[in-house]
């Protein structure tokens, strides 16, 4: 058995000569494809087959003691190297992200100074335009019945909401006399600073809930005032309604003072531990929005609110500013004493939107253009209420976008600045008398210049046709029907002329009845279109109807019900 099996294998390596070249060199090529190549990737354990012979099998490779040694590991761990470019998309993505971070501070701050300009606008109105209307609505209201003109309506609309405003003014202001500044600033000042702390919290919490429901009630009442009435006996209705308001307005004004008195404390406290702490709250509002999931609308939302509360905070500090000057007898000296600890929370306050914004736009993939949509959006509102068919006031449009309800605040500043200030002889009148014409030059010149800017913006965005349609139809329970086409009056009209009739005319009043309004969604024009936005399918009723998309002039400050944050 030896002795065939030896000749068996001396055959076979000594009939490989009497075979065709061309056999062997098939049986080769098949042998080193079995194999593999003779470069193998092995991290370094295994080495190259030689050129003389096929690699070792990988037993006696690993069997092999210069294999396994630590020198030869450390070396593949060096040498080792990867190609970015076979996952290109990944990286872009990454870079991506990082350029939108850098850009969010930039943008976000423009939607920032043009909304804080457009409250600063609503609130110097109550100061300088609205006086002046309500004494021109007062002449007409006197003048009309005397003269025998005989007119459906003796007062407009807009102006019986402007002396709705003015007596709600007049009202609060001298219920606020009542209201001892000095008894509750020593209230809170006894108070232990972790107890000041939970009660600032609480202010802030009432004051967005006050808001939420303070528009609705000046809102109720506008309207029961303005609405057609067949009957004398309905007026009564506006009753009840204006002492709502009045409630509302005075309790509102005495919460922000509150907040006042408490942020006030804070700055007088000797080791600034309060104002420390309530710095510390604004942080910790990064850890309660930016780990949820947001969409374009919440985003907006979310800067609506931003302003709003940016703005009012800037109020806040110029009433601690003015009683601090006046404990101190209006010292210079004194301001400079507060300077650093204004700028500090003014600091800390841009410093946590921009985190805030920069992360809820990296985690929900959203672009830093949108805030040009956002501002866009404000823009169109502001235009839009210069237009022949306007159906509120900018003031109003403000409150019920943003949240920001000027009028308790100006009842508080009113009040801050009458007790802080004496006023006595002529030359103290005369003052008095150059400072509120000046407030009206700011507000004419700061009107102007947003009225330019937002055209700008408006222009930009491609909507100047959508200012030509009419108001929508409110139909609250049902949901609102796809948009008109186009006016056919406006084709062929260039933009410019749009803008410019739209801006410069006045409102006309409409005879036909609310119910024969166009009932298209105008809402649905007042943005730009997002390309960049993902289709979602939508496998049952159920989610369609959860994933419709809201348009952004849909959503104000206090709709978060009907557009939830998952």
């Amino acid at each position: 058995m030896g002795t065939k099996h030896y000749c068996s294998k001396m055959a076979t390596a000594g009939g490989s000569s009497d075979l065709p070249k061309g056999d062997g060199k098939e049986e080769a090529a098949e042998e080193e494809t079995r194999q593999g190549p003779l470069h193998t990737e092995t991290l370094g354990f295994y080495e190259l087959a030689s050129e003389d012979g096929p690699p070792k099998s990988p037993k006696r490779r690993r069997q092999s003691p210069p294999d396994l040694s630590l020198l030869r590991f450390i070396s593949a761990e060096l040498t080792r190297g990867y190609f970015l470019e076979h996952n290109e998309a990944k990286y872009k993505e990454r870079r991506e992200r990082v350029y939108t971070c850098m850009r969010i501070p930039r943008e976000l701050e423009k939607l920032m100074v043009f909304g804080i300009f457009l409250c600063l606008d609503a609130f110097l109105y109550v100061f300088t335009l609205l006086p002046l209307r309500v004494l021109l609505a007062l002449i007409r209201f006197i003048t009309l019945p005397c003269c025998g003109l005989s007119n459906r309506r003796i007062l407009q609309p807009a102006q019986v909401c402007d002396i709705m405003k003015g007596v709600i003014l007049v009202i609060c202001y001298f219920m606020m006399h009542y209201v001892d500044y000095s008894m509750m600033y020593h209230l809170i000042r006894g108070q232990s600073v972790i107890k000041l702390y939970i009660i600032y919290n609480m202010l802030e919490v009432a004051d967005r809930l006050f808001s939420s429901f303070g528009q609705d009630i000046l809102d109720a009442l506008y309207w029961t005032a303005t609405e057609p009435k067949e009957r004398k006996r309905a007026h009564i209705g506006v009753i009840p309604h204006f002492f709502m308001a009045v409630l509302y307005v005075f309790l509102h004004a005495i919460l922000i003072l509150v907040q006042a008195t408490t942020l006030n404390v804070a700055f007088n406290s000797h080791n600034k531990s309060l104002l420390t702490i309530m710095m510390s709250n604004n942080f910790v509002e990064i850890k309660g929005s930016v780990f949820k999931k947001f969409e374009k609308n919440n985003l907006f939302q979310m800067s609506n609110s931003d302003i709003k509360e940016r703005f009012t905070n800037y109020v806040l500090l110029l009433i601690v500013c003015l009683r601090n000057m006046e404990q101190f007898s209006w010292n210079p000296d004194h301001l400079w004493v507060l300077f650093p600890d204004v700028c500090m929370v003014i600091a800390s306050e841009i410093a946590v939107d921009i985190v805030k914004h920069a992360f809820i736009t990296k985690f929900n993939d959203i672009t830093a253009d949108v805030y040009s949509e956002y501002r866009a959006s404000l823009a169109f509102e502001l235009v839009s209420s210069r237009q022949k068919n306007a159906y509120t006031d900018y003031s109003d449009s403000v409150s019920r976008r943003m949240g920001f309800i000027p009028l308790p605040l100006a009842v508080l500043l009113i009040r801050v600045v009458t007790s802080s200030i004496k006023v006595q002889g002529v030359l103290a009148y005369a003052c008095v008398l150059l400072f509120y014409f000046g407030l009206i030059t700011l507000k004419v010149l700061n009107s102007i210049i947003l009225l330019g800017k937002s055209c700008k913006y408006v222009k930009e965005a491609n909507m100047e046709e959508k200012l030509s349609q009419p108001p929508p139809a409110s139909t609250p329970m049902k949901p609102l029907s796809k948009p008109q086409s186009k006016c056919k009056s406006t084709q062929g009209v260039p933009s410019d002329e749009i803008l410019s009739a739209s801006v410069t005319s006045q409102p006309i009043h409409q005879t036909e009845s609310a119910s024969t309004l166009v009932t298209g969604n105008t809402d649905q024009f007042l943005t730009t279109p997002d390309g960049e936005e993902k289709e979602i399918p939508q496998e049952t009723s159920e989610l369609k109807h959860r994933s419709a998309k809201k348009d952004l002039l849909e959503i104000d400050r206090f709709t978060i019900c009907g557009n939830r944050i998952d």
